[in-house]
């Protein structure tokens, strides 16, 4: 009990910008499990401004807008990064070991820039509906199951590179991923047909991006994993909306 609760702390000290003490962090890849717990903290940031924004008779955009920024405050905005990166490196020309140097490059191009906007938009519309449904709890345990999408590509595809973050992380093994989405079924449980239609898009998404990854990439990065988030998210909450 006492290992598992390190390896959540840990879990929440990685995916937000919380102060979280720790002592002796475990392996990032041993505390992959708790990604959708830590992910509750991002949730209900998110859930609890789309409630306020309703309440104080907002646009329904604006409040899934706030939403959205409250929740990139508390993760530092850690997986529209990766999503960025990754939209830049998709596009360029060139071999794999280009793509993944433009993948490292901190600047923005044109695809990064505009796959932000692209996410920023179906996401904050998505919320914008679920709010209005009165759904905002909904809409923040889908950004906490979305948490768990990266610990698959974890386990089942290789790193593209040799160093980096995520050859820090390790990789977690069968029972750690296995958890994660049982963890991030769980939470989303109580949401019916919907859910269920949910996790099934969501899931047909991340796996596209994982084959994609792998061709384009060869394997996985930190920025990679951001971007399964990413997808996961904006998956969940599209689909939860279309059952509206």
């Amino acid at each position: 009990m006492q290992r598992a609760f390190a390896e959540a702390k840990a879990a929440l000290g990685f995916l937000t910008r919380l102060p979280v003490p720790i002592s002796a962090p475990p392996p990032l890849a041993d505390a992959a499990w708790a990604f959708p717990l830590a992910g509750l903290v991002p949730g209900f940031a998110c859930a609890i401004t789309l409630w306020a924004a309703m309440a104080l008779g907002l646009p329904p955009l604006a409040g899934g807008l706030l939403a959205l920024a409250a929740a990139a405050i508390i993760t530092g905005a850690l997986h529209e990064d990766g999503l960025a990166d990754c939209g830049d490196a998709l596009a360029a020309p060139g071999d794999r070991a280009r793509r993944l140097e433009i993948m490292r490059d901190s600047r923005i191009g044109a695809h990064g820039g505009l796959a932000l906007i692209v996410s920023v938009g179906l996401r904050a519309s998505a919320l914008a509906a679920l709010g209005m449904a009165d759904m905002w709890w909904t809409a923040g345990l889908a950004l906490a199951a979305a948490r768990a999408a990266p610990v698959p590509l974890m386990h089942l595809l290789p790193l593209a590179r040799t160093d980096g973050l995520a050859v820090y992380a390790g990789q977690p093994g069968w029972g750690r991923t296995a958890l994660a989405t049982v963890l991030a079924v769980l939470l989303m449980a109580g949401s019916g047909l919907s859910s269920i239609a949910a996790f099934l898009v969501a899931g047909m998404v991340v796996g596209a991006w994982a084959m994609l990854a792998k061709q384009r990439f060869g394997g996985y990065t930190g920025d990679i994993l951001g971007t399964a988030e990413q997808l996961a998210e904006i998956a969940l909450l599209l689909t939860l909306a279309a059952f509206i």
